[in-house]
């Protein structure tokens, strides 16, 4: 960027906030900044490059809130972001969801466009809600890398707030809820390294030009 650049970061999260400010403070021309960039104030046409890392498909309303993201852009800007594809090419999070449902009853599909971290995965749903924004010249390539999850414990965890199994697992009663943590044990000691539990994934990198 050099010193005259600036740089952005926005979040809903102020936890996340906090972890970027302690680490990157004495950054003078980066900035950051609560807010949900689906109805955020942002200044019009300021950006040459608008990004994501896994932040875009939990947006309540994805039409509002790209065009929203693309009336902060320079005309001649660009947007580039991560997201995952679909759960079944997932299984870092679809297996031990499946395994949970050998004890729970699984919840019903949700709608295509529902905010979750597959709510992007379709190319043509996506396409249509970018390009109804203003997005043009839509790329998708397919990236697929292994990744590390990290402790089971700590997945476990992770996997009770947020996944196909969070919600029957809290609903669950204890027993039940036992039980289905267990059939989701065995499935990630499966995958499980020195190193952590690793598994396949699989996303998109989405490419637009602004006009």
């Amino acid at each position: 960027m050099g010193p005259r650049g600036e740089v952005l970061g926005a979040d809903i999260s102020e936890t996340i906030l906090k972890v970027a400010r302690s680490r990157y403070e004495n950054i003078a021309n980066l900035k950051f900044t609560t807010a949900d960039a689906e109805v955020f104030s942002f200044v019009p046409q300021n950006y040459d490059l608008i990004t994501s890392r896994f932040g875009v498909m939990f947006f309540a309303s994805p039409n509002a809130a790209f065009r929203n993201i693309h009336q902060t852009a320079k005309p001649s800007g660009r947007m580039v972001y991560i997201c995952w594809r679909t759960l079944v090419e997932n299984p870092w999070m679809g297996a031990p969801a499946a395994a949970a449902f050998t004890v729970l009853p699984p919840p019903e599909k949700p709608e295509p466009g529902t905010p979750g971290p597959f709510s992007l995965a379709d190319p043509k749903l996506t396409t249509k809600i970018m390009a109804d924004a203003g997005f043009r010249d839509i790329k998708f390539t397919p990236v697929d890398e292994p990744v590390n999850l990290g402790e089971i414990e700590p997945v476990l965890h992770f996997m009770t707030t947020m996944g196909p199994a969070a919600e029957p697992l809290k609903s669950a009663t204890d027993a039940d809820r036992e039980a289905a943590l267990a059939a989701m044990r065995v499935t990630l000691e499966q995958h499980n390294t020195k190193d952590g539990v690793i598994m396949p994934s699989a996303i998109w990198v989405v490419e637009a030009k602004t006009h």
